[in-house]
């Protein structure tokens, strides 16, 4: 074991709180140590010598489980080749390392998913942003405090957007609706009424 930590750090927390820790003076070769066997559950990443692991709440999981769930029924009735990546590691050595909540290519498989997708429950979303921007990710989506937020990277640098570059007929709005339906109702009938919503002939 790289570190001598009871992990997770309280269990009691778990349903409704991610639990991080962040290891800073860290190299590259400390984070390749860190891995799934060792430390199941857990999301791990990488940035400017700092080491995150997040342990995600179960509220955590279900929302992102939900995001996915829609984004496949998206690719399936809009007839999307999509291929689900989950939490891959991804890693641009020895600058960043990131492990999404949810991640997809699209149109072929890849080693480097087109749309990463996390689940904010604590602060890190502008770190991410740079560990993605390291990484070369197309798009990345956040859902933070009930609200969903696209973000496309131009130029190098991540840019908001109304509208997904990559599923074109998806507005952040309209996703943030359905998302937060899940604490209340299944993910069945969540994902009918949301393909419901696209009027569109095809």
């Amino acid at each position: 074991m790289l570190i001598n930590v009871q992990l997770p750090i309280d269990v009691n927390l778990l349903e409704h709180q991610d639990q991080t820790l962040s290891l800073a003076g860290m190299t590259w070769e400390d984070y390749e140590k860190f891995n799934f066997a060792e430390y199941p559950g857990y999301r791990t990443s990488f940035l400017n010598g700092v080491i995150t692991l997040v342990s995600p709440s179960k509220n955590h999981e279900r929302i992102a489980q939900t995001i996915a769930i829609l984004v496949s029924a998206y690719c399936r009735k809009f007839k999307i080749d999509y291929f689900p990546m989950g939490s891959t590691r991804l890693k641009n050595k020895p600058l960043a390392g990131k492990e999404p909540d949810v991640s997809f290519a699209f149109c072929a498989d890849k080693d480097l998913p087109d749309l990463a997708i996390e689940v904010i429950f604590s602060s890190g979303s502008t770190d991410d942003l740079k560990k993605y921007r390291a990484l070369g990710v197309k798009e990345v989506w956040f859902w933070q405090d009930n609200d969903m937020t696209f973000y496309q990277l131009q130029d190098n640098k991540y840019l908001e957007i109304a509208v997904s570059s990559l599923l074109t007929h998806l507005n952040s709005q309209v996703l943030t609706t359905f998302v937060n339906r899940d604490v209340t109702e299944s993910a069945l009938n969540i994902e009918s009424e949301f393909l419901n919503s696209f009027n569109i002939e095809l």
